[in-house]
C-alpha cells in the first residue's frame, strides 16, 4: 500500500500536467488566426504576399488605421455604427419577443399551447433560402430596403431561441411566480419582476449568442442594405476585395477592428454566459 500511494500520486500529477499542456496547445491554436489579423493588419500589402516570412512587420504600419477611416469609397466608420445599432437593437428585440413566446408556451394554461410550439419546431426544419426571397418582397413592399428596419425588423423573431426559452422556463420555479400572484401580480407582473431578474443569467447567454449572430450577418444586410449610408461592417468588409484588386492590409485591419466589439461584449459578459450555459439544460 505504501509503495501504491507514490505511483498514483505521480500519475496524478502526470496526467495534470499533460491535460494543462493540452489546453496551452489548443489555446495557442486558437489565437494564431487573431495573431495573423493583427501581424497583417499592421503589415504592407508587400510583407503580406511576399515570400520571406516575418513573424512581425519590419515597419509597423499604424497608418493603416487612419486609412481605413479616411476611405472615401468605403465609409467603414458608418458602418461600424450600424452593425452597433442593428446588434443591440435585434438582441433587445428578440429577447424581449422569444422570452415572452417562450413563457407564454410554458406557462399559459392554453390548450393549442402545443400545437403552437409544434409549428414553432416547424419553422426550425424549413431551410433560409425557402423564405429568403418573399421576406426580401415584404420588406420591399413597405418600402424599408436601406433602412435599420429592414435589416432589424424581419430576424427579431427566432424559432431556436423560443424553444431555449420555452424549455428554460419549464424548469423555472414555480414556487417563485406563485407567491408574485399571491401578491395581486398577473401573468406579465410576475414574469417582468420575478422571472426576469432570476434569470438574468440565462438572458445574458443568450443575448450574446444573439448580439454576435447580429454582427456576423451577411447576406440578408448584403441584399437590403443597397446604399452605402445602410452597409453593415460585414459588407464594408466584403468592399474591400472585387475582381480587380484585393486590399489586403485593409482587409486585415478592418476584420482586426470590428472583432474588437465582439471580444469587448465577451469579455463583458463572460461571467454571466458561463452560468447562463451552465442552465440551458433541456427539461420539461
Amino acid at each position: 500500500m505504501t509503495t501504491l500511494r507514490p505511483l498514483r500520486a505521480r500519475r496524478g500529477v502526470l496526467g495534470s500536467a499533460g491535460l494543462y499542456f493540452a489546453t496551452v496547445v489548443c489555446a495557442l491554436l486558437f489565437l494564431v488566426p487573431f495573431y495573423l489579423i493583427v501581424r497583417n493588419a499592421l503589415s504592407t500589402d508587400a510583407e503580406i504576399t511576399g515570400e520571406n516570412w516575418k513573424w512581425f512587420p519590419t515597419d509597423v504600419q499604424w497608418g493603416n488605421v487612419t486609412e481605413l477611416f479616411d476611405d472615401a469609397t468605403v465609409p467603414f466608420g458608418r458602418s461600424l455604427w450600424n452593425s452597433a445599432v442593428v446588434g443591440v437593437l435585434h438582441t433587445v428585440g428578440t429577447l424581449l419577443v422569444c422570452s415572452l413566446a417562450g413563457y407564454g408556451l410554458a406557462r399559459i394554461p392554453y390548450r393549442h399551447a402545443n400545437k403552437i410550439f409544434y409549428a414553432v419546431l416547424v419553422t426550425l426544419m424549413v431551410p433560409a433560402a425557402v423564405t429568403f426571397v418573399p421576406s426580401f418582397v415584404l420588406v420591399s413592399s413597405l418600402g424599408w430596403v436601406s433602412s435599420l428596419q429592414g435589416l432589424i425588423v424581419p430576424g427579431l423573431f427566432s424559432g431556436f431561441t423560443c424553444f431555449l426559452f420555452r424549455q428554460y422556463f419549464l424548469g423555472f420555479p414555480r414556487e417563485l411566480e406563485e407567491a408574485a400572484r399571491v401578491d395581486g401580480l398577473g401573468y406579465w407582473g410576475a414574469y417582468w419582476r420575478v422571472v426576469v431578474p432570476n434569470s438574468l443569467n440565462f438572458f445574458a447567454a443568450i443575448a450574446t449568442i444573439t448580439f454576435i449572430s447580429g454582427w456576423n450577418a451577411f447576406l440578408w444586410p448584403l441584399v437590403i442594405g443597397q446604399d452605402q449610408e445602410s452597409w453593415t461592417v460585414q459588407v464594408a468588409l466584403s468592399s474591400y476585395m472585387t475582381n480587380q484588386t484585393v486590399n489586403f492590409h485593409l482587409i486585415f485591419m478592418a476584420t482586426a477592428v470590428s472583432i474588437l466589439p465582439l471580444v469587448l461584449v465577451f469579455l463583458f459578459l463572460q461571467r454571466w454566459l458561463v452560468q447562463g450555459v451552465a442552465q440551458t439544460g433541456i427539461k420539461g
